[in-house]
């Protein structure tokens, strides 16, 4: 669906404070990594991740999600009271239940009229949130929105590293679980706003997505790790993204050399090379942080944005393509010109 009347009035990011480099990991890593033989430096050599950062013991999602809430509404210049839509999509959460919207909403102090719902679409959700919000304020039912996400990977790299260093752990379990270890934490939000009411502000103009489910199996996570097939996760990741890219290209008249900047999903050298090359896009138009982030779920997409903006790189008039694939296996592709 494309959008006439939807604008990004505040958007804000959040790094987490604690740095964990590769070189750390893998010291903890070597009496397992010279049992089974291994010499290649996987982490940094082939995905490129040379630190990721974790919170401060203690982080909720939802502390994390609240954080850049408060950023976001604040860069908006808007009072909770006027958000009618508070949608989490953090893979990351607190409970079962209640969702962990309820509890962003609460520390926020968001009114009685507000609807609060969680989001779960792996890294796709962002993505999927601004797109629900986009659709009750191009109806007319809301006038704002805010969209946040916090993911806390401290659990799944205390658990998983604890397994990997386990005496009976093979090479197997290694490479099952070495993506687990590409992940970061950080916290995004985004407030979206019926356009009239912020004026000159980013438009969003709404995406497609397209799906390939028959591929569900080859990452399934729990909050404590993480089992991914990795080699064909990308072959058919990037398959879906090409047949997504050309849906883009018709629907939202998208050339490759004519988008100003290409926010894409962050999840490591190989696979962001594998993406620009399939899609013909100039790597000088792709900001990437997983290098010293890793792979921060579906926040990394707002994450991303929100640097360009922070860096000066979004210009008035750019535009902004927006890329993700999810596990499951999903894509989305945006475009926001700001």
């Amino acid at each position: 669906m494309l959008f006439q009347h939807v604008a990004i009035a505040g958007l804000a990011h959040i790094d987490a404070p604690r740095r964990l480099s590769s070189d750390e990991i893998n010291a903890r890593l070597k009496p397992t990594l010279d049992r089974l033989g291994i010499r290649t430096d996987v982490l940094q050599d082939i995905a490129g991740i040379h630190a990721r950062h974790l919170w401060q013991e203690g982080m909720l999602a939802s502390d994390a999600a609240t954080l850049a809430g408060v950023k976001a509404l604040a860069d908006a210049g808007i009072d909770p009271d006027k958000v009618g839509l508070l949608v989490n999509t953090s893979v990351s959460r607190d409970f079962l239940e209640p969702s962990t919207a309820s509890i962003v909403s609460g520390n926020l102090g968001l009114g009685d009229e507000c609807q609060n719902f969680d989001v779960a679409n792996a890294c796709l959700a962002f993505l999927n949130g601004m797109d629900i919000a986009s659709r009750m304020i191009e109806r007319g039912e809301i006038e704002y929105a805010l969209v946040v996400d916090g993911e806390t990977a401290d659990l799944a790299y205390e658990k998983t590293l604890e397994r990997m260093t386990r005496a009976d752990s093979t090479e197997a379990d290694f490479r099952n679980e070495l993506a687990t270890l590409t992940l970061g934490s950080g916290a995004a939000a985004m407030v979206l706003a019926r356009a009239e009411l912020a004026p000159g502000a980013p438009r969003y103009r709404g995406g497609v997505t397209r799906a390939a489910t028959q591929w569900n199996k080859l990452c399934r996570g729990n909050l404590d790790g993480m089992i991914t097939d990795t080699r064909t996760l990308l072959t058919e990741g990037v398959k879906l993204a090409q047949k997504t890219f050309l849906v883009a290209k018709q629907k939202l008249g998208w050339v490759a050399g004519e988008l100003d900047e290409y926010v894409i999903h962050q999840v490591s050298k190989v696979h962001t090379a594998a993406f620009t090359k399939a899609m013909g896009i100039d790597p000088r138009k792709v900001l990437t942080i997983f290098g010293e982030h890793g792979n921060i779920g579906p926040a990394s997409v707002p994450i991303v944005l929100s640097k360009l903006r922070e860096m000066g790189r979004l210009k008035k008039g750019s535009r902004i393509a927006l890329l993700g694939i999810g596990s499951g296996l999903n894509c989305s592709m945006a475009e926001v010109v700001w």
